[in-house]
């Protein structure tokens, strides 16, 4: 028997190979199915099915390419009706691949096809759990992505997931592992904790969610407070998961295309593409094309590009490193994002050597923004962070306009006239609300390098430190309502 873990950290997300006398199953694929493929030759095992735990929200999945090049069999639990063929199986149904046994455990509650995998070897014995979005580390799903209007509430899911929970995973033995689709980062729960396996027992005695005394009430209670709403793009790659999407093979070809200036400049006019700069923060800060937007490659890339960009068929035109194209029409394509149409060849130094226009971006130090403070020189200080983090410790001059939120009525409220000050933890994401907001109209905006790790080692004024975890959740969620 093996056992592979396939983890993909802009995502925390974590595939599964598992592989026994000659056969094989892939669980929760990401888009791209080159790895797998490759993966199965190498071992010389026949795919024998493609087991979803649900319609993933967070990205789209590869079922779709690898059934057809492999002929292995997609299967969901009950109630998954996909505009595809797939094999539905039933609640309690046991499916064999070599000497295994997978046992199909309907577990709804995140959503209600939400389906558990429960594995066990040629001995018969229970060995691990793949657990998809029911059950993570530190955490449970979130039970608010599959409301229905009218027809089911986040209170309906979560008392559903704690009846998943409570009759088909917990009465399992404590050795068996808990392998989930997440771990930290995900926004698909709360509090994920960094590992990305575990034993069930230790989830028993450590995961608020699995407590043995905690009424049907108070799980939903816990379950459902502190929700921030979900990220615009999850419904959209629910849906492409259910109904269908362009072969991966075709966004690559589309997308993967070298332009001359040019040509790039030819067709951002006439598509009205979004140009998309992935590089190094300092490289952009040195210089970009003007109204591109920021979103560097080597941060947590895929999940900001779902969150920000509203249109997940927007035209995107790419400006990355030499040699990472192909990556980023890949981790676009992730989250559904397939209308790449190609990308700047030779990059800015091409865009230079052509005659064309770039813009910048001012970039201080922490050291430098502090001393203008102190000389009253600044007047507005966007804190681009989230609202729990802006909570624990924060300037006292500083406002909360979270990243998150950009896309809000409040932030479109900004005085085009004013300068902004903007800060981050390090200088990520508020490099990316600048290049945002720069391409909106606002001209007069400063990055702070550093962000708030830099800036707590000036003197500048600051609140007292408060715990996240000891907030009150109602504070919490008035500052989440002020600035969303």
């Amino acid at each position: 028997m093996k056992v592979e873990q396939i983890y993909t950290g802009c995502l925390a997300q974590g595939a599964y190979y598992i592989e026994s006398a000659g056969e094989a199953v892939i669980i929760d694929p990401l888009r791209e199915t080159r790895p797998y493929l490759q993966k199965l030759q190498e071992t010389g095992a026949r795919l024998k099915y493609i087991f979803e735990t649900h319609f993933h929200a967070d990205f789209v999945s590869g079922h779709l390419d690898l059934a057809r090049e492999t002929g292995a069999k997609i299967v969901y639990g009950p109630l998954a009706d996909p505009d595809y063929d797939i094999y539905s199986a039933t609640d309690g149904e046991e499916l064999k691949v070599g000497e295994l046994t997978f046992v199909v455990l309907h577990t709804p509650g995140h959503t209600m096809e939400s389906s558990t995998y429960l594995l066990r070897d040629a001995a018969g014995k229970d060995h691990a759990i793949f657990t998809g979005d029911t059950l993570f580390l530190g955490d449970v799903g979130r039970p608010d992505l599959a409301i229905k209007q009218g027809e089911m509430t986040r209170e309906d899911l979560a008392g559903h997931l704690f009846d998943s929970l409570r009759s088909k995973i917990m009465p399992l033995a404590d050795d068996v592992l808990v392998y989930p689709a997440h771990g930290a980062g995900s926004a698909c729960g709360k509090n994920l904790s960094k590992e990305t396996f575990g034993r069930l027992g230790e989830q028993k005695a450590t995961n608020y969610a699995l407590r043995a005394d905690m009424s049907r009430a108070e799980f939903v209670r816990e379950v459902t407070a502190g929700l921030t709403p979900p990220p615009q793009y999850f419904a959209k790659n629910a849906q492409m998961n259910k109904g269908g999407y362009d072969r991966f093979d075709e966004v690559l070809g589309r997308g993967n295309r070298a332009l001359s200036p040019e040509a790039f400049e030819q067709l951002a006019e006439r598509e009205d593409a979004l140009i998309l700069d992935v590089r190094d923060r300092n490289d952009f800060v040195a210089g970009f094309i003007p109204n591109s937007i920021f979103i560097g490659i080597d941060g947590q890339f895929a999940p900001w590009v779902g969150a920000l960009i509203l249109d997940i068929k927007q035209p995107i035109l790419i400006v990355a490193p030499a040699g990472r194209e192909e990556e980023v029409v890949t981790r676009l394509s992730r989250v559904g994002y397939d209308n790449t149409l190609g990308y700047l060849d030779g990059g800015l130094d091409a865009w230079r050597a052509a005659g064309r226009e770039v813009d910048t971006i001012e970039s201080i130090s922490a050291a430098e923004f502090a001393a203008r403070v102190e000389r009253g020189e600044v007047d507005r200080i966007l804190d681009t962070r989230k609202p729990t983090e802006y909570l624990s410790e924060r300037l006292e001059a500083g406002e909360n306009y979270p990243l998150d939120y950009i896309n809000g009525s409040r932030t479109q409220q900004l005085d085009r006239s004013e300068t902004y000050y903007l800060h981050c933890g390090s200088g990520y994401r508020s490099l990316i609300a600048a290049s945002i907001l720069q391409a909106r109209g606002y001209r007069h905006l400063v990055n702070v390098e550093g962000g708030w790790g830099a800036i707590k080692q000036t003197d500048l004024p600051k609140t007292d430190y408060t715990c996240p975890t000891k907030m009150d959740q109602r504070e919490v969620d008035r500052a989440v309502t002020a600035v969303s």
